[in-house]
């Protein structure tokens, strides 16, 4: 169903967030979505978990806080009930929960976690986003441990929502998508609606690569007892990241705090005039 937004207003709200963006680490297959994607995609997410607890296992884009802020600013008139983020790169969550608080978006917060990690949370969420790894060098097993512990975030019981690669011409994405949709019902979940090749990305190497929403749900309403476990071997690791890179790093720490609007110091230097004379 097609809805009608300030189109201006909604683009200058995502601006604000990507300014506020740390810069993709590209050893950690972090690459971020491309503007007028992300407000489309905000904007879904919106109405998808209207009034739900969402949890986002990662989330580089900041697609969480423009669900947040679009919803708040009054541009969508739904939104999520409360919005967290788990993500590793603490980067990612101070500049969350900062954007948070100056736009007193009390429905946005953010965790540091590590998806190897045993998934931390005890109350359930009613939905879960991911945009992983999207799994080219180790058949989808990075999806699969996002997508796991987006399960484990809901107590195995509600909708989930993972951003994969979706090409026409490329193999690999098709086996990636069978492998996580064959992965989805084994653990009890069915594809409830797919959308393909709906997002382009800031992607040096394949700019033509876009991906697709895999929408999933549970066939049980009831939630139930998990027992999350860590992951700290195994071939799922292998790859992890891309091809040769697997998982060594548990946190990225961030080492001061960076105001993400500004051109950082170390890139540039000032000639001044005086030095003429």
């Amino acid at each position: 169903m097609a809805v009608e937004i300030d189109l201006k207003a909604a683009i200058n709200a995502v601006s604000d967030v990507v300014q506020n963006r740390p810069r993709p680490l590209r050893e950690f297959d972090q690459i971020y979505m491309k503007t007028g994607d992300m407000v489309m995609q905000s904007e879904l997410v919106s109405r998808w978990a209207d009034g739900k607890r969402l949890a986002f296992i990662g989330d580089g884009d900041a697609i969480s806080v423009c669900t947040a802020y679009l919803s708040a600013k009054g541009i969508i008139d739904t939104g999520p009930a409360h919005i967290t983020v788990f993500d590793f790169d603490e980067r990612i969550v101070k500049a969350v929960t900062r954007f948070a608080d100056r736009e007193r978006l009390d429905n946005l917060d953010a965790v540091l976690y590590n998806c190897l990690d045993a998934f931390p949370h005890a109350e359930p969420y009613d939905r879960f986003y991911t945009n992983p790894p999207w799994g080219a060098s180790n058949a989808g097993e990075s999806v699969k441990v996002f997508t796991r512990r987006g399960m484990e975030a809901m107590h195995y019981s509600g909708e989930g929502m993972i951003v994969i690669a979706d090409d026409l011409e490329l193999l690999w994405p098709k086996q990636v998508l069978h492998r996580i949709q064959r992965f989805a019902v084994e653990q009890q979940f069915y594809v409830s609606r797919m959308m393909p090749r709906l997002h382009a990305y800031h992607l040096d190497d394949a700019p033509n690569l876009k991906s697709c929403n895999l929408m999933i749900a549970s066939l049980s309403e009831n939630k139930r007892a998990i027992h999350s476990e860590a992951i700290r071997g195994g071939d799922q690791l292998d790859n992890f990241y891309g091809r040769s890179a697997s998982p060594y790093v548990r946190f990225v720490r961030e080492r001061q705090r960076v105001d993400y609007g500004r051109a950082n110091t170390n890139e540039y230097e000032f000639e001044l005039i005086d030095d003429e004379v």
